[in-house]
């Protein structure tokens, strides 16, 4: 009997080890540590708890996996695909995999420390070394016997690779033609020569791009002399792409570190979110300096109070929509640097017309609501002219933080808004304190 969140449930071990290793995960998950360690244990001694923990969530996998026995740890990373192997090592203290790895045979540790040197955020990093690799001199026949002898531990039997006897990457043979063709033809001659390849330091989101562009289920990663490395599978680049779109969301959000689980420690989530709002008064601040600077002109019109938060909010309205398009396009390569120009094109002629439908509604409002033709007016062509400036900002801004090597997603939201706010308050207030005998 298992308890799973409030409800309570017949798991049994022989249960639970016909279900996919996605559900056995997520049943982990719900669970308390203690309770979640013991299953773990439990799901060891039938040598299943590497396929489940190779499906959670990489740094929820290594508190537990932690907490192991150590005999258990050693055996599971062995039975662990060595992609998966290297997502929870790097969550785990650099003493303890120290202590690991030294536990592991020759080639095992090797294989995960060669693995573990590339940037995680790289197709190296993505990859898995479990790629069939098929000599250049073999027969069709040969290949297909080959093949049924390492299929229990390829990555994936989509594709096989051809090489020659340096591992240099000839070609790539697909399934289908294997099996459609002449037994006795050598593989090198039905191979396919055009070959899509990652480099191994090629970042993730150049990875997630080419994936979406030829929709392949694999792809060879080679390193700069054409020598098979891996392959990084689709299921790899899903999991990244989820993993990076979490993390800009909560980054736009004021959460530098891009990971909080809602359930975690209240302590742990301050240390997380309370350094960048202090840093948010800061940025707060200046927008307020730009407002006292017109602390008299508001003393005398106070409904000028009034228009003021909305001349600025609307500014860091369209200033998110126009950034939040540019970083989208970013991340999956529909625009890049050299097309700044042409993005900064497009949202003038955008903030143009929005900003002249936005400033005659507000004109209207305030003309019906004062009576003052020219507060109307300055309320117009002040959120007019911040709505164009805004959208401009917003859509520019983010290329470049991503060329001084910030994170957009991070710098841009905070620091834009504070920007428009800026350009707000003192448009709309310039403008007022111009015409102060008028209104």
């Amino acid at each position: 009997m298992e308890k799973v969140g409030e409800e309570t449930v017949q798991v049994s071990i022989s249960e639970l080890i016909r279900q996919h290793p996605a559900e056995v995960a997520e049943i982990i998950s719900a669970l308390k540590e203690e309770e979640a360690v013991e299953l773990l244990h439990r799901l060891f001694l039938q040598r299943k708890a590497a396929d489940a923990l190779g499906e959670m969530d990489p740094e929820d996998a290594a508190e537990l996996y932690a907490e192991l026995p150590q005999e258990d740890r050693t055996q599971i990373l062995t039975r662990m695909a060595p992609d998966d192997a290297v997502d929870l090592l790097g969550e785990l203290p650099a003493e303890m995999v120290r202590d690991i790895l030294s536990r592991l045979n020759r080639e095992d540790s090797a294989e995960l420390t060669e693995l573990m040197a590339y940037d995680p955020d790289s197709a190296g990093g993505l990859m898995s070394p479990d790629v069939v690799a098929v000599p250049a001199d073999l027969t069709v026949q040969q290949t297909i016997e080959r093949l049924r002898k390492e299929a229990e531990n390829a990555e994936t039997l989509y594709y096989a690779y051809v090489v020659d006897n340096q591992r240099h990457l000839i070609g790539v043979l697909a399934l289908r033609d294997l099996v459609l063709a002449n037994p006795n033809e050598y593989v090198q001659k039905i191979a396919i020569r055009d070959i899509v390849s990652l480099p191994a330091q090629m970042d993730a989101e150049e990875v997630a791009n080419i994936f979406d562009k030829y929709n392949y289920l694999a792809l060879p990663v080679v390193d700069d002399r054409n020598r098979l490395l891996g392959i990084v599978t689709v299921d790899d680049i899903i999991d990244q792409l989820r993993e990076e779109t979490t993390e800009d969301f909560l980054r736009m959000g004021g959460i530098p570190s891009g990971e909080e689980h809602p359930l975690e420690e209240p302590v742990a989530s301050v240390k997380k979110r309370l350094p960048w709002m202090v840093a948010n008064i800061f940025f707060n601040l200046i927008a307020v300096i730009g407002v006292a600077v017109f602390e008299e002109s508001i003393a005398t019109i106070a409904f000028l109070a009034v228009l003021m938060p909305i001349v600025s909010d609307m500014g860091g309205n369209v200033a998110m929509q126009a950034m939040s398009v540019a970083i989208r396009g970013m991340a999956t390569g529909q625009v890049v640097w050299g097309q700044i120009l042409q993005v900064l094109r497009k949202e003038f002629v955008v903030g143009l017309i929005n900003g002249a439908v936005l400033g005659l509604q507000l004109s209207l409002i305030t003309y019906i609501w004062r009576g003052n033709i020219y507060l109307g007016l300055i309320a117009m062509g002040s959120l007019w002219l911040n709505t164009i400036l805004a959208t401009v900002i917003g859509a520019v801004f983010p290329f470049l933080m991503k060329k001084l090597g910030f994170d957009p997603a991070m710098m841009s939201g905070s620091i834009v808004t504070t920007i428009t706010d800026l350009c707000g308050f003192f448009l709309f207030l310039g403008m007022a304190t111009m015409f102060l005998e008028h209104l």
